[in-house]
């Protein structure tokens, strides 16, 4: 009943200006009903998935951006908590090693791309060799234009010829809420572990990341994106869910006939 809200937002006709794009819920949301909701979608897409790991025929890659603190994990946590282990796998992107630095950029990625019957979720993906390498200038305009065009031919590549769903989502935060998210990683003791002095030097650049997120939002749309208000936890994950759920009912997903 709260499906238009949930609506990606792509640059078919109107570009993507993130400074005018809400981080937060609609005001008229009541949060006790979304969180409803949402534990409906959750246990549905468990349902989906469960279909999916058995018919082997379709399945889905999931892309998490956003910046440091935006709530990639806890979305992973959350959306997926109903979903099999053994059809699910996350994988968290960090800084290429030596081997993969020898390759080209999408050589680690590709390696990772979900078979048949899997949902795979990339924690950061490709998009960081467009988005801090860019940022720091540790690439070129001819190269990030490049590798954007491999980009959209990467995820067309997947979509026809693996019958792979990919559902991309920007986790949309405010520089507010992410300052207060890293100043918890420092007072929290249970949360000591994810902080990372580093977070707060790159939230310097804020600008410059949102000038690259914002490119990346209206050029890489072979596949389109979904930008999720995340300052609200709990509207986050409904996004998420919601979008997982419509998209993957819109598949002929059936439980294989018993073996004769």
């Amino acid at each position: 009943m709260y499906a238009r809200h949930a609506k990606p937002l792509t640059n078919c006709r109107n570009m993507i200006r993130l400074k005018d794009t809400p981080t937060t819920a609609p005001e008229h949301l009541k949060k006790a009903d979304i969180k409803a909701e949402t534990q409906r979608l959750v246990e549905r897409l468990g349902e989906l998935q469960r279909i999916m790991y058995a018919q082997k025929r379709y399945s889905a890659l999931v892309v998490l951006q956003g910046m440091d603190a935006s709530g990639k994990d806890g979305a992973v946590e959350n959306v997926f908590a109903a979903c099999a282990p053994m059809g699910l796998q996350v994988i968290g992107f960090k800084k290429p090693t030596e081997e993969e630095f020898a390759h080209d950029f999408l050589w680690r990625i590709h390696r990772h791309a979900p078979a048949r019957g899997m949902i795979h979720i990339f924690v950061r993906s490709h998009y960081e060799d467009i988005l801090i390498q860019r940022v720091h200038k540790w690439i070129d305009e001819e190269r990030v234009d490049n590798r954007i065009r491999a980009i959209n031919a990467f995820e067309q590549l997947l979509t026809f010829d693996n019958h792979t769903q990919v559902l991309k989502f920007f986790l949309h935060i405010s520089k507010a809420q992410q300052g207060i998210e890293l100043q918890q990683r420092i007072d929290d003791p249970s949360k000591h572990w994810k902080h990372n002095e580093g977070d707060w030097r790159e939230r310097e650049l804020w600008p410059d990341y949102m000038r690259c997120y914002e490119d990346v939002l209206n050029r890489c749309t072979a596949i389109p994106w979904t930008v999720v208000p995340v300052d609200q936890r709990w509207y986050r994950d409904y996004v998420i869910a919601k979008t997982m759920v419509a998209q993957l009912e819109k598949l002929d997903l059936q439980y294989p006939p018993l073996l004769k």
